[in-house]
């Protein structure tokens, strides 16, 4: 339940990063009106918080992110901008998830 908990904290942190990442990117990339900042950046401070939750040290955490947020950046490409990942992705991606697995729940 631990890991499963652990995981589900990875998770929302991803999307609560890349989607305030993602707002602010269309304001100032596509001319999205200044709401689209503001919420960007009310939920990228979220993202910071949300890591704090995690059972383990803060080094360690964000090491293991890392990991998550490569995969959930080619996903976001995948599915937001229909940009397909290809097989290095795909390999890239599966690399940076065994690392977050040793990282954060390999025995000790």
């Amino acid at each position: 339940m631990v890991v499963l908990k652990s995981v589900g904290y990875f998770i929302l942190a991803g999307l609560f990063e890349i989607g305030g990442g993602y707002l602010i990117w269309l304001w100032l990339r596509e001319g999205k009106g200044i709401s689209h900042a503001v919420w960007g950046a009310i939920i990228l401070v979220l993202y910071g918080v949300i890591p704090t939750l995690q059972p383990a040290s803060f080094g360690r955490v964000y090491a293991a992110y890392g990991g998550v947020f490569i995969v959930l950046s080619i996903l976001w490409g995948w599915g937001i901008d229909k940009i397909p990942p290809d097989r290095f992705d795909i390999i890239g991606g599966l690399i940076s998830l065994t690392g977050v697995l040793i990282i954060m729940y390999w025995p000790r």
